[in-house]
C-alpha cells in the first residue's frame, strides 16, 4: 500500500521589516542621543527658552538679595520692593518671549554671526601684526606711477 506523504509544507515566511537598514540607523541615532544626554546632560532649547530661563534666574537671585546699603531698617520692605518690580518685570518679558519665539532664535543666529565676522577680523589683523618683517620699510606697500604726484610724504599706517 502506498503512503501517501503529504505535500511539504513551504518554510514559514518570516516577517521582514521593508526597510530595515532605515530602522537600524534610527535605533542607533536613538541610542547615541542618550547616551550623548547621559553624558552632557540635555541639550539646550530655543533661544527664547534660554530667554526665558535667563530672566527666571535673574529674578530669583534678585528675589533673594539682601541690601547691605539699607541695613536692618527697611530690610523687609526693600525685598517686597525688589519682588514686585521683578514680577513686573517678568509679567513684561514674558509675553514678548512666547508671542515672538523664533525672534530670538534669528536674533541668536546673527549674534553668532557677529562673532564670527569680528574674530575673523582679528585673527587676519593679528596674522599681519605678526607676519611683519624687522625692517618697517619692507612693511610699506611699493607706490606705483600713480602716487608720484602724492609728495614726500611717507604713508602712515593707522592699523
Amino acid at each position: 500500500m502506498s503512503e501517501e506523504r503529504p505535500a511539504p509544507q513551504p518554510p514559514p515566511e518570516r516577517a521582514t521589516d521593508a526597510d530595515a537598514w532605515a530602522t537600524a540607523c534610527a535605533e542607533d541615532l536613538a541610542a547615541e542621543q542618550a547616551r550623548r544626554r547621559a553624558e552632557h546632560g540635555p541639550p539646550p532649547g530655543s533661544a527664547a527658552e534660554e530667554l526665558k530661563k535667563l530672566v527666571d534666574a535673574v529674578a530669583d537671585k534678585l528675589s533673594d538679595l539682601r541690601s547691605p546699603l539699607l541695613g536692618n531698617l527697611a530690610g523687609p520692605a526693600a525685598q517686597q520692593l525688589v519682588r514686585q518690580a521683578v514680577q513686573q518685570a517678568k509679567a513684561a518679558v514674558e509675553p514678548v518671549i512666547e508671542r515672538n519665539p523664533d525672534v530670538f532664535d534669528h536674533l541668536a543666529a546673527a549674534g553668532g554671526e557677529l562673532l564670527a565676522a569680528y574674530r575673523s577680523a582679528v585673527q587676519g589683523q593679528e596674522r599681519r601684526w605678526t607676519e611683519r618683517t624687522s625692517d618697517p620699510a619692507a612693511d610699506r606697500p611699493e607706490r606705483g606711477d600713480g602716487d608720484a604726484g602724492a609728495g614726500p610724504g611717507e604713508r602712515i599706517d593707522l592699523d
